[in-house]
């Protein structure tokens, strides 16, 4: 039955209702048309009737004249009817066979019994139908109607009887054809139906299959289908606008691809990581950025009892109710547990919300906004939260701090000094000379401890702007060596500890250096080394040929049999007024606090490293590595 749920099947039905309905009201006005018919010939029998007793009363004038039978025949022949005149001896007075045999020349006998004569000539009329069952010289299908009625001579007496039949054959005739005319037609209208479905099938069922076609290809991504236009009907005006629509569907399609290929060239390329959410919290998209924050905290074990998780989750939502523990659709990701109490914020009020969030070692800054349904709607379908690692922000932020804290520390205690002295001074507190001069030097020695504090922290400004200017010569760095082991010789022996040199038999030159500045470097960690090694202790200055970034370099060391240094301080030292030793004042060792920040960077202005190994108790080194070519 599928045809019936096609147009053309539709069509073909509606048009055959209409040809029903068509020959629905022909039949009725054939049937009409009949039931008149069939009244006037239901009249027949009285109109022969009427005719025989004419025919009766003219006979009785001419009862003998054969032209007037043959003349009366003959009118009655245009009407397929005959008439017989019989006398009461039973005798014809008309032979059909001086009438002609158009109706078959029948006898009296052969219409009538006897005893129906009889009740003629007894003054009754008497009609019926004769057919085949009665005179088997009848064909099949013949039909009379047949009327008797008496017959009257002059003198008024009944001398016999009129006899006319005639043919019902043309009645049934009409019956035939009009039935016969009414299956043709019936006929005709269902074939002119069908060849006229066929008609539509071949001008509108497959105009619109290729366009169902076209649509099928359009729906698996080919944008580019185009429909024929055969026709400049709907039909073509359809397929017109078809292609018209594929065109713009196509040139949308193009748009939207490269708007998304912008927008993802855009995502991929941003440093901060974006990652979008649903309305239940799993993970939709992400940038790379994105992805790698989800993957690595999707690794981290957040336990009930850990006080981090703890500050990230609701007192009633446990961590099955987000699927941090197990999900069963692996194609969704769970919202990475440090979000949800943000996201949940975002979702309940459909407002922007921005925090920050510390995990592990790390800080991240996290702004995040609802997504809607539709720009008219309120209905939040998800989140999109941008993250920004601000580590080392927070830490510059920190440093910053710190720095100001300790630039005030070191510069307050000099300060306090010089003007405590100098107040001493100012009211005559020193009662001998030896004790003004004593003041006078303490004021003096601050002074020149201020000057190296801010020396210092001008270098190393300009250090970390870029703005160091190196004397680049080639240096020898055995003749450096040899003489910083002069310089700190004296102070070795004042405070009983080893300084020793290793030195290798090739002598060691460092084609681009400024000799100054790496006095400089050594200076300060030879510093750093008599600073916090004890009387007794040794300190080694050693130089060799090494490999850096697979090209020649020199290894310079420096060691000492000090205190050490604690691993958990041992990240931090190369930071400005970092101290190690959080219970040693700077005052009575006379640093700044910024001798190693200024070793970082000048190594680093000369494309080096420098690094530093210890182990609390057992003293510390520091490696400095130097290519020996910059080029």
């Amino acid at each position: 039955m599928f045809i019936f749920r096609t147009v053309v099947g539709k069509l073909w039905l509606t048009i055959i209702g209409l040809v029903g309905v068509v020959l629905l009201i022909l039949g009725l006005f054939l049937v009409n048309y009949m039931e008149n018919y069939f009244s006037q010939a239901k009249d027949q029998t009285a109109n022969i009737e009427k005719l025989a007793r004419n025919f009766s009363e003219e006979a009785s004038h001419h009862m003998y004249n054969e032209q007037f039978y043959q003349l009366s025949n003959e009118l009655l022949g245009f009407q397929d009817a005959k008439m017989l005149v019989i006398s009461r001896e039973m005798k014809e007075m008309t032979l059909p066979s001086t009438l002609g045999n158009t109706l078959g020349g029948f006898h009296a006998t052969d219409l009538y019994t006897d005893a129906e004569l009889q009740r003629v000539f007894a003054g009754e009329t008497i009609d019926k139908s004769i057919n085949k069952s009665k005179i088997g010289r009848l064909k099949a299908g013949e039909e009379y109607l047949v009327v008797a009625v008496p017959l009257k001579n002059l003198q008024g007496s009944i001398a016999g009887a009129t006899i006319i039949y005639q043919s019902l054959q043309s009645l049934e005739a009409t019956q035939s054809y009009m039935l016969r005319l009414f299956i043709y037609v019936s006929i005709v209208g269902f074939l002119m139906t069908t060849f006229f479905a066929f008609f539509l099938f071949a001008k509108i069922t497959r105009p619109l299959q290729q366009l169902k076609k076209a649509a099928d290809f359009i729906t698996r991504g080919e944008y580019g289908t185009r429909v024929p236009i055969i026709s400049k009907d709907e039909i073509g005006e359809l397929a017109k606008t078809f292609n018209h629509m594929g065109e713009k569907m196509q040139e949308s399609i193009r748009e939207l691809s490269q708007e998304k290929e912008h927008l993802s060239s855009i995502l991929h390329s941003m440093t901060d990581a974006v990652i979008t959410l649903d309305a239940n919290g799993s993970v939709m998209l992400t940038n790379p950025q994105g992805e790698k924050i989800v993957q690595e905290w999707s690794t981290i074990e957040w336990s009930e009892d850990d006080e981090e998780t703890k500050r990230y989750r609701k007192p009633d939502t446990a961590l099955g109710d987000w699927g941090l523990t197990s999900y069963s659709n692996p194609f969704l990701i769970p919202i990475p547990v440090p979000l949800i109490p943000l996201f949940e914020a975002v979702v309940d009020e459909s407002t922007e919300a921005a925090t920050k969030l510390h995990v592990q070692n790390g800080v991240w800054s996290v702004a995040m906004t609802p997504l809607y349904m539709s720009e008219q709607s309120e209905e939040v379908r998800g989140a999109v939260a941008v993250l920004r690692n601000v580590t080392e922000e927070e830490l510059l932020d920190k440093l910053r701090k710190d720095f100001v804290a300790n630039v005030s520390h070191e510069l307050r205690t000099p300060i306090s000094m010089l003007q405590g002295y100098s107040e001493a001074l100012l009211d005559d507190i020193p009662s001998t000379p030896e004790e003004r001069v004593e003041l006078v030097q303490v004021i003096h020695d601050e002074s020149l401890r201020m000057g190296r504090l801010v020396r210092d922290l001008l270098d190393l400004a300009r250090m970390e702007a870029g703005h160091l200017e190196l004397a680049i010569s080639e240096v020898d760095v055995d003749s450096l060596i040899k003489r910083m082991h002069r310089k700190f010789s004296v102070l070795a022996k004042e405070r009983g500890i080893a300084l020793s040199v290793t030195l290798p038999d090739k002598p060691l030159i460092l084609g681009r250096g400024d000799e100054d500045r790496l006095e400089q470097v050594l200076t300060n960690l030879l510093d750093n080394a008599f600073r916090h090694t004890a009387s007794g202790a040794s300190i080694a200055m050693k130089a060799e040929p090494a490999t850096y970034k697979n090209k020649p370099a020199i290894r310079i060391e420096v060691s000492d049999q000090g205190q050490g240094i604690p691993a958990n301080d041992l990240p931090f030292i190369f930071e400005r007024f970092y101290k190690a030793d959080k219970a040693r004042t700077r005052g009575s060792s006379g640093g700044t606090g910024l001798g190693l920040a200024i070793v970082r960077n000048i190594i680093e202005s000369h494309f080096g490293i420098v690094t530093a190994q210890s182990v609390l108790g057992q003293g510390t080194t520091f490696t400095i590595l130097l290519p020996c070519e910059t080029n």
